[in-house]
């Protein structure tokens, strides 16, 4: 028993001695946590640099751009081909993708060798073996003359600017085949694929490096796999990045996988002072000094013979093998990687090892064996902690674009390093948390590698596509030609000169409303005066101070709240809570008693026979009050005022808010003769000569028309560009066949469009993963502001998932991309069609006044105008292409509906003295 304690005693001695004894021979290859962290920032570094246009150049670690714009969702369907050229065999395959409910590949392979003659020598005959053994796969499994898609995985640095084009910047490994840097391998394929068009019919659809390839393996399984690394024969990782970080491409949106091609780090001396004197000799014997020198220290390649150096060092040193050296230890390339996972194998690896070392004609002690395996335990670690401090950087850099607390990611492996080396993996896995501990990484294998996922992208590249199409069919309904907008603004005229016509208003569409408001503000107007503002949800009271001289107006204003059941309850309710409300008002103000003239802003249709006498039309924007239509709004507020009997108010005008617009801005511009909302309702009126319009007496002067124009198309006029979604608004909408004009370009409507149009997106399942939320389905979920928002120029893809995930809706960044696509397709019609009415206006403006070119300000106010970040801008350029001889100026009014009424009332009460004194 003793004698056993004894040798284990001995054992465990001699294992420390010669620990002990390789530690401090290789000290330098031992890396601390603080090392790995200043390496990890020095390859954050890298990225950005390679990411930029201007440092790109420079950068060592090159950041390519791959065209992949989006992993599997699990909809792929179909068969597709598949080529691997890049190791030590090249590899054909034919997969089949189904979904069936549930996510299934079947795939049929043969591997083709790949001869130094043909990896070396000439680039014409490298790819003509590659045709050839398609051919020969075809054939073999009789798919011959049979169309496919093909995806060819191409394991070297490529330079891309499409997903089917690459052109080779350099050959990395053993590959050497003259003639091809610099070139487009996928038109060099094709060109050798021509000698066999009898049999093969095939359309080369993407490029994809392998590394690419094993995360689309990868992400296929599992949605959150965003990172791939192949540590294999080289190493190499890609990753989802921004578009918006990625300089080299053009556009913001989404996501763009980026192949890193991390074995050139440090190629521009960045890791001088972690390279060892083995790492420099080894590079100065491979194929290409100084280059992939990341790759050099870590990849499958370069381990076993990194070993042999160290290993040959030790003996000449005096410190392995009694000093004796073998004349195979002398022959590079003798140990390999194999030979290195063999030796560190957890039991055998002793004896594995004493085996080895044998072969090579060397007669090892037992220390000896202890030392060797220590050898491969470091150079091997220190290969799994250079990977693990880059892939810590790049999970760090994942995490802060989703700007996270915590990422919860996957990483797709592959490589027969990492596959084969017993203890890689869980090393690996280690250090990486241990350098992120606020990642949650999951490490999934890749299982059929690199192949598969050249056909996972090529499947992936074929969905988008039909997606593509039938998004942009969807999108096209919106997207009007100048010639159809030319079509709105010569309809509108008619319609304008319909309504102002006898005996044709009846009939029209456009309303063409008198205002009996025949003067603009001059400056002389003075005094106070009350305005109450009802159009929405909100009513407004104001007292109102305007001086003369200066033009100086003072406002006090107080919101109340008006209920659904009062805005759809009785007229006598309606107009009882507004008194109420005025009361409230005239209380606070410390007014009560006070006579003061007052202007009232109802922004709903009405006729008008003089400027304080206002019959209801119809109501619009939700109000349905009982018992108003057909009715004289001043009386029942007078007689809403008796009832009360507190107070007495010198009702002078009523206003719809349009006009008020135009007051408000007519105080500050003389040019201003025409107003225009783009809020929650749609309208604009203007100054016509008098002389026009039919439906009041006199010719001279001017007057206000209201046109009401939302009510345009209510004939059947714009049938020709109302989409099925326009219909299915309408017919959901309070006032269905009404407002048609307005229920496209206002901003009660744009998000009910919107949410339409995600719902037949979503049905054909291209959103959403074709799950239509409860929330989708519920109307008015998608207000107009949230258009606004995901429309912002500075609002990053995150945010907009954000507002998306407020509304229930899971969304990818795909979807993000086609929702925001979508909102800007409505926004934009909307904006069109708002600038091809005001052309008609405008025009008729300078026609009727006879002019060559017209000056023109257009007073605007409205939400929708004011707020949506490209609505203003696309209105603008559309009058102006429209209407190329008026000069027009937009000019934002300051609260329309408020001192717009006081301003008019004022008008108003200087016209009647003026009369007076006549």
């Amino acid at each position: 028993m003793f004698a056993v304690h004894l040798m284990a005693f001995y054992f465990t001695k001699l294992k420390e001695d010669q620990i002990k004894k390789v530690d401090r021979f290789l000290y330098h290859m031992r890396l601390s946590d603080e090392t790995l962290l200043d390496i990890m920032a020095r390859f954050q570094a890298e990225m950005q640099k390679g990411l930029g246009k201007d440092t790109n150049p420079t950068a060592s670690v090159k950041m390519l751009p791959t065209f992949v714009r989006a992993i599997p969702d699990g909809s792929e369907n179909g068969e597709f081909l598949s080529l691997d050229l890049g190791g030590s065999k090249f590899r054909v395959l034919k997969v089949q993708v189904s979904e069936e409910g549930k996510r299934n590949v079947q795939m049929e392979s043969q591997f083709y060798p790949t001869p130094n003659e043909i990896i070396r020598g000439n680039g014409t005959e490298l790819f003509e073996y590659v045709a050839d053994c398609l051919a020969d796969f075809m054939k073999t499994k009789e798919l011959m003359r049979k169309k496919l898609p093909l995806g060819l995985t191409f394991s070297f640095p490529c330079k891309q600017t499409k997903l089917e084009e690459g052109v080779l910047l350099s050959w990395t490994k053993k590959f050497k085949a003259r003639g091809v840097q610099g070139t487009d391998v996928v038109s060099s394929l094709t060109n050798a694929m021509r000698k066999h068009k009898q049999d093969l019919d095939v359309d080369i659809l993407a490029l994809v490096n392998d590394t690419v390839g094993t995360m689309m393996t990868c992400a296929y399984d599992d949605p959150y796999c965003e990172v791939g690394v192949i540590i294999g024969t080289g190493t190499n990782a890609c990753y989802m990045e921004d578009m918006s970080n990625i300089e080299l491409v053009e556009g913001d949106e989404g996501r763009m996988c980026i192949n890193t091609e991390w074995g050139a780090f440090g190629d521009d001396g960045a890791l001088e002072d972690i390279r060892t004197e083995f790492d420099r000799e080894l590079d100065l014997g491979s194929l290409n000094p100084g280059k992939q020198l990341f790759e050099k220290m870590i990849s499958g390649l370069y381990l076993g013979e990194l070993v042999r150096l160290i290993l040959l060092k030790m003996a000449k040193a005096g410190l392995l093998f009694g000093g004796e050296k073998s004349s195979a230890l002398h022959i590079k390339g003798k140990i390999e990687t194999r030979h290195v996972a063999a030796m560190e194998k957890y039991k055998e690896g002793l004896a594995n090892t004493r085996e080895i070392l044998t072969d090579l004609g060397l007669e090892p002690s037992e220390a000896d064996c202890v030392a060797v395996q220590h050898v491969c335990t470091i150079v091997s670690f220190r290969s799994a902690n250079l990977c693990a401090a880059a892939l810590a950087a790049i999970l760090t850099r994942l995490r802060e674009n989703k700007k996270l607390v915590r990422l919860r990611t996957t990483v797709g492996m592959d490589g027969t390093l990492y596959k084969i080396h017993p203890q890689y993996p869980k090393r690996l896995h280690k250090v990486v948390r241990k350098l992120v501990p606020n990642c949650d990484v999951r490490f999934l294998l890749s299982e059929s590698g690199s192949t598969k996922g050249a056909a996972m992208v090529t499947a992936v590249a074929s969905r988008v596509q039909a997606q593509r199409k039938q998004i942009d069919k969807v999108l096209a309904l919106f997207r009007l030609t100048r010639e159809q907008l030319v079509g709105v603004r010569d309809k509108m005229r008619v319609e304008l000169e319909y309504g102002l016509k006898r005996d044709t208003h009846p009939l029209a569409t456009v309303k063409m409303l008198p205002t009996y408001v025949c003067g603009m503000p001059d400056g002389t107007e003075k005094g106070k005066f009350l305005a109450l503002d009802l159009g929405g949800t909100n009513f407004r009271v104001l007292l109102v101070k305007i001086r003369s001289g200066r033009r100086s107006v003072r406002m006090y204003n107080k919101i109340f709240a008006i209920p659904l059941e009062i805005m759809q309850g009785t007229g006598e309710e309606l107009f009882d809570h507004i008194v109420q409300c005025i009361a409230d008002f005239l209380d606070y103000m410390g007014l009560k008693g006070a006579q003061l003239p007052l202007g009232f802003t109802f922004s709903f249709p009405c006729r008008q026979e003089s400027i304080d006498k206002g019959t209801l039309i119809e109501w619009t924007k939700g109000f349905k009050a009982t018992d108003c239509e057909g009715e004289d709004v001043v009386d029942m507020l007078r007689e809403a005022i008796k009832r009360r009997n507190e107070f007495d108010l010198d009702i002078v005008a009523v206003v719809n808010d349009t006009v008020g617009t135009m007051m408000t801005c007519g105080y500050e511009d003389r040019n201003c003769e025409v107003g225009l909302i783009a809020g929650t309702g749609s309208n604009m009126c203007y100054m016509e000569e008098m002389r026009n319009i039919e439906l009041v007496e006199g010719d001279e002067g001017k007057m206000c028309i209201n046109t009401e124009w939302g009510g345009f198309g209510d004939n059947g006029c714009l049938d020709d560009i109302r989409t099925q979604y326009d219909k299915e608004v309408d017919e959901g909408s309070l006032n269905p066949g009404k407002q048609r004009y307005e229920k496209m370009t206002s901003g009660m409507y744009l998000g009910e469009i919107v949410r339409q149009i995600l719902i037949d997106l979503t049905k054909q399942g291209l959103l959403f993963r074709g799950q239509i939320s409860e929330r989708l389905r519920t109307r008015g979920i998608f207000e107009t502001k949230f258009l606004s928002q995901i429309e912002s120029d500075r609002l990053a893809l995150l945010q907009v998932r954000r507002i998306l995930q407020q509304l229930g809706l899971d969304s990818t960044c795909e979807d993000s991309i086609v929702v925001k696509e979508v909102c800007g397709a409505v926004s934009r019609r909307a904006a069109e069609l708002y600038g091809a009415g005001l052309a008609a206006v405008v025009e008729k403006r300078r026609e009727d006044q006879g002019f060559e070119h017209l000056k023109i300000t257009v007073g605007v106010d409205g939400t929708l105008y004011k707020l949506h970040p490209h609505f203003s801008r696309i209105l603008q350029e559309t009058v102006k292409e429209l209407a190329p001889r008026c000069d027009v100026t937009f000019m934002l009014s300051e609260d329309g509906s408020g001192k717009g009424a006081a301003l008019i009332t004022a008008v108003a009460k200087r016209l009647q003295q003026a009369r007076g004194e006549n």
